[in-house]
């Protein structure tokens, strides 16, 4: 049964349930708004593409919430506000009868997080994925998957915990099931230190993925078609802006969306299978054929959104009463 409040009870309830599960210092660095009496799904295990330019760094997939419930926004690899900065991911914690969203955010050092597992470097407390060496960030392929013809500066250290695939994959802190973790002097250090919030291109991603309704737990049963990506506004997360920018406008009906949305999770899904079988890449014909059919679904888009038929029907025989 799903759960749904008002925006000011959301409001409320967020900023009492923040207050009380944040540790003290790092309260003002905590997004107030978004609170919920259900639990995230678990964190689902999958691949992580490859690092595709040499400074981006790894943001992992977390579930967000929308009006249609949690929904999936996959892992990607993006570029640091500056020089020198680690990602601290976000996470879900529980606190007076309901689960807050604490926001992640860039800084010097890594913070908590929750002890959430989210894999590929960040096994609940801090990151072992890479460090900053001087103005170059130099990856542990030991943990983390980067692509070695255009990434050259990388390291090996295999002392550190690698569990991306670990059996305890849940996603939130506290309450009924979930993690008991707590920050410790380091992590407290952490939030007290100068942060900057997520990028733009984060709040795109987290956007896009929003207009994906493959992404909704209620459609993929937390067990989304595309759970991590190699960079924020590739092919495919254009393509379902575009849907999505269709729906909005009622230039696509429900059937036109769904007929798209099942081309594009066809896609998805034959991508996740050819990387499998393949150790994480795709062929040069793999590649071409992935083109071939987002060309064509891209094609289908264009042709949906501007023929004769709309989701307002309503509107149009008002606006043309003699049609």
């Amino acid at each position: 049964m799903r759960s749904l409040l008002s925006l000011r009870t959301l409001l409320l309830a967020g900023f009492v349930g923040l207050v009380s599960l944040a540790p003290s210092p790092a309260k003002a660095q905590i997004a107030v708004g978004v609170s919920i009496r259900i639990a995230p799904p678990a964190i689902p295990v999958y691949e992580q593409p490859a690092c595709p330019v040499a400074g981006y760094l790894w943001t992992p997939g977390y579930w967000a919430y929308g009006a249609a419930g949690y929904y999936w926004v996959p892992g990607v690899w993006i570029a640091p506000p500056r020089v020198g900065l680690l990602w601290t991911p976000g996470y879900w914690g529980w606190g007076g009868g309901i689960y807050a969203w604490h926001a992640g955010y860039w800084g010097p050092h890594v913070g908590f997080y929750g002890g959430v597992n989210y894999g590929f470097g960040y096994g609940g407390v801090g990151f072992v994925g890479g460090e900053w060496r001087g103005g170059v960030f130099a990856y542990n392929t030991a943990v983390v998957h980067v692509n070695e013809t255009v990434v050259h500066n990388t390291y090996i250290n295999r002392t550190v915990i690698v569990n991306n695939t670990t059996v305890n994959r849940t996603s939130f802190n506290g309450g009924p099931g979930g993690l008991t973790t707590h920050a410790n002097s380091q992590e407290m250090a952490a939030s007290r230190e100068s942060h900057v919030q997520a990028t733009s291109m984060q709040v795109s991603h987290e956007h896009t993925a929003s207009m994906n309704r493959a992404n909704f737990a209620s459609e993929n049963h937390g067990r989304p078609a595309t759970p991590a990506m190699s960079r924020v506004n590739a092919r495919e997360a254009n393509q379902q802006a575009r849907i999505g920018q269709g729906v909005r406008s009622g230039q696509l009906t429900p059937g036109e969306t769904s007929h798209l949305e099942n081309k594009e999770a066809g896609i998805n899904r034959e991508v996740h299978n050819d990387r499998a079988a393949n150790g994480g890449h795709l062929t040069q014909q793999e590649r071409a054929q992935v083109n071939h059919q987002q060309n064509a679904v891209s094609r289908d888009i264009d042709r949906d959104k501007h023929n004769a038929r709309t989701d307002h029907p309503v509107q149009e025989r008002n606006e043309h009463p003699h049609r």
